[in-house]
């Protein structure tokens, strides 16, 4: 049997697409080689040839750094979007970022619980909207522990505005809905990407490069994968196997 290296950025989501995309190879009798890092790292190694398959990067802007003149881009998976979402706590009647600044006070948290990786993000929306003068706080936490923060603040009930990027797993497990952006300052949609070794590309099956290239799991199913490794103690394996089974999500 063929070894694929296979990489992930170092993270439950990232873990679940790479298993998802691990099925894929599979059925072509490729076992996948998991490799996972920091982004540095990862980077280096796709650019020196010793990665065969990377999952996922985001394009075109969040993740340039993994391209380099040795790998080429195959398919679109899923379709990352920035946003600031709020649960039903904070009234149906938020639709709108441009709401926010004539909020009162009370009608929603003002400390925006931040993760670190998306800071850059939220200030410009901040400024964009003038939610500074309007009361509203940055509170940025390493990623994993702002994920725990928001989530502890909506087990509570609390009604908050979440800055974050869909998929993820809150927005599975939790009734959130994006806030329209009509000043565009949260940026474009991106695309989830694989990144595959030009050498390896050319050794394989041309039906393995369209499988991969045709591949679409979908927020929803990546924002549902990164839950069950989360919260129903699956492994990035079975998570894939469930997905691939139609059992992840109700039909």
């Amino acid at each position: 049997m063929t070894i694929f290296t296979l990489a992930y950025r170092n993270s439950p989501l990232h873990a679940a697409a790479a298993a998802a995309v691990a099925r894929v190879l599979e059925a072509y009798e490729i076992e996948p080689d998991y490799v996972s890092g920091d982004d540095a790292a990862l980077a280096r190694m796709m650019a020196d040839g010793e990665i065969d398959l990377f999952a996922t990067a985001w394009l075109p802007e969040q993740d340039a750094a993994f391209l380099s003149p040795a790998v080429e881009t195959l398919g679109n998976l899923y379709r990352p979007a920035f946003g600031f979402f709020v649960n039903d706590a904070a009234g149906s009647s938020l639709s709108e970022l441009s709401s926010l600044e004539a909020l009162a006070a009370s009608d929603v948290a003002r400390n925006l619980i931040v993760p670190e990786s998306v800071v850059s993000r939220v200030r410009r929306v901040v400024a964009g909207y003038r939610l500074t003068e309007a009361g509203f706080t940055i509170e940025s936490h390493p990623d994993e522990q702002a994920y725990e923060a928001a989530a502890a603040a909506l087990e509570a009930g609390e009604p908050v505005v979440l800055p974050l990027f869909n998929p993820c797993y809150l927005v599975h497990s939790q009734p959130l809905r994006m806030l329209a952006d009509p000043k565009g300052m949260a940026g474009e949609e991106l695309e989830a990407r694989l990144l595959i070794n030009k050498s390896t590309r050319k050794s394989v099956d041309s039906d393995l490069i369209d499988e991969l290239d045709e591949l679409t799991l979908g927020n929803k199913v990546v924002s549902a994968l990164d839950n069950a490794l989360r919260h129903l103690g699956m492994t990035a394996d079975e998570a894939a196997e469930e997905w691939q089974r139609g059992k992840l999500l109700p039909r």
